[in-house]
């Protein structure tokens, strides 16, 4: 049996423990039975400390609900073959136009179905023990040794991001289950508004008293307009006295917290001809928003402010980087960038997360929970960032227009997380900034991968590498001789004041690393600390100072910043094509979704803000695919998973779909005002078919809904915005991404706004007309249109006409049915009819009438019917 003391000298479940058991079992493994995780299966063998079990496991989806899954995509496969097999051999002879369009388009559905749908076929979910990390890395009466976290929040404009939001943001941050000396909170103001940093100033000032309230009372969520917003009775379960007296007295805090706030907002509504000014006399910095110096303040976390209990809070600093015109600041990716370097620069924690300013930790235990992944001691290594799903408040019932998104978030991601990972750090996200630096992922103990990067082995014999007599190529030797020279230089990187000095400080190297991370000592000496954190004896004067430094305009020219450092630019949508590039790096990523929702946020519920949210996202799939980073022909030979590229690559040709599908909802139309059909008379073998198609559509769906945990409601509010958002946002996103990438024409986007004060879903009715609403109201007019003409021509031609018409005025209310909340979301609030009501019904009245005329059914096509009378009258 293995002594006690082997186990307590290696740890359980370490490389060092599972190299012994081989030695160990090579000696006396055949006195003991040994399984194939290396562990004991003698009954006299001790139990293993708690402590040193996984912190997470792997819960596959049942077999019984995966497998048909599984069998119904390949016998989906199937009916798809026979399907085209049938189509394409069965051309309509009076209208080969609209059949070969049909078919065309048909293709393209069948390929991005493909694309959409392998990635998902091994999904999977997570399952953490928050008590194991605990015991691992929290030992009473000792320092905890869980990992530092730096938490990002970024916001630009305090008029439609409301500075109110952002505080319950902040203070829920502040308030987490974590040590306080481990969290570092640091504000992005793009804005450079004053309004925003005069509201975190008295942010912290009210910090002072809600962080000892909620973790006295473990409350849940700690933002406090949403969890004195619960509709509860908090008094049933015979609660303390002293929590009913603390609770009431902390919300009469809040409230007058909130009218400072407002009153802070009220006075920003008109800004002073000669601009702000501050408490000092002095003018505000950032009166220009687009030229003004770096501003960084540190409101929490340093000496002497603690809170009204006496201890310590966490760190909150305010950044506003530099701004100057001719310079490109790369919007939100740039911002980012910004608040990396200065972090790295204050407090260097090696694990960072990234929220927008509405989105609020809503379980106090979120960064306990991605560090059971992070600081895994097996397989914590690999993983470069851990993404929650997204859940949001003030969503109606209804979802009208899908904001929820949860087949993604429930399924689609479950599936990414049993290929590699989720394909993009979003709001939510924990990542490790080793990662992010562009570092590879520690190799694997196989053979060598490739060095080239080109798709196929047979385009480039030259890129093979050669070995030297030790067998090692001139890669590995150069990075084992980088790594050892790095290793002795950070000594001398690591002086803050006075900069890179000594004797043996390589010069060639400093030179390397200021190209790719940029002229500052500090930072790059924090790029080299493993595990984070910055010189004890650093003075605060110097760190502020080089701080600003590093983010300045032209700290970044002629490095590796956007390009193989930090959040990538070249497209709006950063967060794909950043963790495309780690996934490229053999990083993997995980999906962690725990019971009580991570994070909440707030989503654009009204049609207009939807439809520009969606064309953000849309925009920036097609910027990357025509970029050089696109995943067609981007990233070979890297660690990056084929089904994980397929969901990448549907990632980014997703917007191209619009076009066959506005081409698709417009053939019943035509179909219905001509008399034609893309189908001609199908047979009993074409019906079947036909059907086969339809029912495996539809279980498909039902075998998702089931495995993923989706109700009915949500998956067909995702299958009617999918046809919305095709038909207008990634319409436009396509023309303005050529456009941009062609012709270099620029589109600036405006901030959604986050909140309103008119009430519950008083958003939802708000109607702002915009050109995105032009293709889907068209789609729809003239799909009406298209049945009113079909039914008066099969009322004016007879029986015989009906039984034709019945496929065509299916396929339109096909597209009329998925249309649907669009219409409802033009008509706006149902008290009263808006203006464009008015107008829309005016223009749909005088088309139907022009049409009506035109086809005239109460006369024959081939013109009055002339019949002999009888009579003679020349006889008269």
């Amino acid at each position: 049996m293995v002594p006690e003391k082997d186990i307590a000298l290696y740890g359980y479940g370490s490389v060092a423990w599972k190299e012994h058991m081989e030695e160990w079992k090579k000696k006396e493994g055949d006195k003991h039975q040994v399984n194939s995780d290396n562990e004991l299966e003698d009954p006299d063998f001790p139990m293993m400390d708690e402590g040193r079990q996984p912190l997470s496991r792997k819960l596959p989806i049942a077999s019984s609900k995966i497998n048909p899954y599984r069998i119904l995509i390949i016998l989906r496969l199937v009916i798809l073959g026979f399907f085209f097999h049938y189509r394409i051999l069965h051309p309509v002879a009076d209208a080969y136009g609209l059949w070969l369009t049909s078919v065309i388009c048909e293709i393209w559905f069948a390929i991005s179905w493909i694309l959409d749908q392998f990635p998902k076929w091994c999904p999977l979910v997570r399952e953490t023990y928050l008590d194991r990390l605990s015991l691992r890395y929290e030992k009473e009466g000792k320092q905890s040794n869980l990992a530092p976290i730096d938490i990002f929040v970024s916001t630009v404009d305090p008029l439609k991001e409301p500075p109110l939001i952002t505080s319950n943001t902040v203070l829920s941050i502040l308030a987490v289950d974590y040590p306080v000396e481990k969290v570092s909170c640091y504000v992005s103001d793009d804005g450079a508004a004053m309004l925003t940093f005069e509201s975190l100033s008295e942010t912290s000032e009210f910090a002072r008293k809600w962080v000892p309230f909620c973790k006295k009372f473990n409350i849940e969520p700690r933002a406090p307009e949403w969890y004195f917003s619960q509709k509860i009775d908090y008094l049933k379960n015979k609660v303390h006295p002293a929590f009913v007296r603390e609770r009431r007295a902390m919300k009469r805090e809040y409230e007058e917290f909130k009218v400072r706030i407002n009153g802070l907002v009220a006075m920003a509504q008109k800004v002073p001809d000669e601009g702000w000014t501050m408490q000092d006399g002095t003018h505000w910095p950032g009166n220009n928003v687009r030229d003004h110096p770096g501003m960084i303040q540190v409101f929490l976390g340093q000496e002497g402010v603690r809170d009204i209990e006496g201890n310590e809070l966490p760190r909150l600093v305010y950044v506003s980087r530099e701004k100057r015109p001719g310079f490109n600041h790369h919007k939100k990716a740039g911002a980012m960038n910004a608040l990396v370097r200065v972090s790295a620069v204050i407090s260097n924690a090696p694990f960072l997360l990234n929220v927008d300013c509405d989105h609020y930790i809503n379980n106090s235990k979120a960064l306990r929970e991605a560090m059971c992944f992070m600081m895994d001691p097996t397989s914590g290594k690999k993983i470069c960032y851990v993404q929650f799903p997204q859940r949001f408040d003030g969503i109606d019932h209804h979802d009208r227009y899908s904001n929820r998104n949860v087949v993604f978030f429930d399924i689609n991601m479950k599936g990414l997380d049993g290929l590699q990972g989720p394909i993009y750090v979003g709001t939510g996200c924990v990542f490790r900034r080793e990662a992010l630096y562009g570092y590879d992922a520690p190799a694997k103990k196989k053979k060598p991968s490739r060095t080239c990067n080109c798709w196929s082995k047979l385009c480039c014999c030259c890129c093979r590498p050669r070995k030297n007599s030790k067998g090692k190529t001139k890669k590995e030797r150069k990075k084992k001789t980088k790594h050892r020279e790095t290793s002795k230089q950070i000594h001398a990187l690591e002086t803050i004041e006075e900069g890179i000095e000594g004797a043996d400080s390589s010069q060639a190297l400093q030179t390397e690393l200021e190209k790719k991370f940029g002229q500052s000592p500090v930072f790059i000496a924090s790029t080299l600390v493993e595990n984070g954190g910055v010189p004890k004896d650093a003075s605060s004067t110097a760190l502020l100072k080089e701080a600003i430094h590093v983010i300045s305009c032209g700290y970044e020219d002629k490095t590796e910043w956007g390009k193989e450092v930090g959040w990538i630019y070249g497209s709006v949508t950063e967060d794909i094509l950043t963790g495309f590039k780690m996934h490229c790096r053999g990083w993997r990523s995980v999906y962690c979704m725990p019971k009580r929702p991570a994070f909440k946020g707030s989503a654009p519920i009204n049609l207009s803000d939807r439809l520009h949210q969606v064309l953000r996202w849309a925009l920036g799939s097609v910027e990357i695919f025509l970029s050089k980073h696109c995943p067609i022909w981007y990233g070979y030979g890297g660690g990056l998973k084929w089904l994980e590229r397929f969901s990448y690559i549907n990632s980014v040709v997703y917007p191209f779909t619009s076009i066959p599908l506005i081409v698709y909802c417009s053939l019943p139309a035509i179909c219905l005002l001509t008399g034609k059909f893309i189908v001609p008379e199908i047979s009993n073998y074409g019906s079947i078919i036909f059907m086969a198609m339809f029912i495996s559509i539809a279980a498909t769906g039902i075998l998702e809904m089931q495995w993923g945990g989706v109700g009915i409601d949500d998956w067909w509010r995702n299958e009617q915005f999918w046809v919305i958002g095709g038909a207008s946002s990634h319409l436009f996103a396509l023309f303005q991404g050529l456009l941009k990438v062609l012709a270099g024409v620029d589109t600036n986007f405006t901030v959604t706004s986050k909140g309103g004060d008119d009430g519950e879903f008083s958003e939802l009715y708000i109607l702002k007309w915009t050109s995105l609403l032009i293709p889907p109201t068209t789609l729809l007019v003239v799909n009406i249109v298209g049945v009113v003409v079909g039914v008066s021509d099969a009322i004016n031609n007879g029986y015989d006409s009906w039984g034709p018409l019945f496929g065509r005025l299916f396929f339109a209310f096909w597209v009329i049915v998925h249309l649907y909340p669009f219409l409802k979301g033009l008509l706006g609030k149902q008290d009263r009819t808006p203006t464009i009501v008015v107008v829309w019904s005016i223009l749909l009245a005088s088309v139907l009438t022009l049409l009506w005329v035109r086809i005239n059914p109460f006369v024959s096509r081939d013109g009055p019917v002339l019949q002999i009378c009888g009579l003679d009258c020349d006889d008269r």
